[in-house]
């Protein structure tokens, strides 16, 4: 009898929280939010416990919503859990004056913005040891770039010298 559920947005393997009305401009907001873009949840939540930016705090509350959604709703290892996203928005502005000389007023803006993490869960695999490059030994004889600072040399004393006066260079015909 009642609405049908919308279809979901995210994949599976995502969550998502929203903070509104945070007492920020977006740009000091999106500050934050830059500095935990890409981390396991489990170091943003460090990043933001010990940042000293004032607000820090409301947008860890919502990291952590994003975990609990994760954890409860969508049934994520929250191990796994990473910060696929963590975007700023505007939003409503408050509008005040300032009285200034001569029966004047100046417009105060005093913005609001909200944020949007959404966490992904992902396997962390062991990264492969890569094996050390093919090719010249590094340490014995005459290193690459030694022939080359030569030929640099040699260069420079093939090149004319450029005279200083005012008077126009002669044409070579060589």
């Amino acid at each position: 009898m009642g609405k049908e559920a919308r279809a979901r947005v995210l994949a599976d393997n995502e969550a998502k929280a929203i903070g509104t009305n945070i007492r920020v401009s977006p740009r000091k907001l999106n500050l934050v939010a830059q500095s935990i873009r890409g981390l396991r949840a489990e170091a943003a939540l460090n990043e933001l416990a010990f940042s000293q930016k004032r607000v820090a705090g409301q947008v860890k509350k919502v990291l952590q919503s994003a975990i609990a959604n994760a954890e409860n709703n969508h049934d994520l290892d929250v191990d796994d859990l990473f910060v696929k996203e963590a975007s700023v928005g505007k939003n409503m502005v408050l509008k005040r004056f300032h009285a200034r000389a001569r029966g004047r007023g100046a417009r105060i803006e005093k913005p609001f913005a909200q944020v949007t993490i959404i966490v992904e869960e992902k396997r962390e695999t062991a990264p492969a040891k890569k094996a050390a490059p093919k090719g010249k030994a590094g340490g014995k004889g005459k290193s690459a770039s030694a022939p080359k600072a030569e030929n640099k040399k040699s260069a420079a004393k093939k090149a004319p010298a450029k005279k200083k006066s005012g008077a126009k260079p002669a044409k070579e015909n060589a």
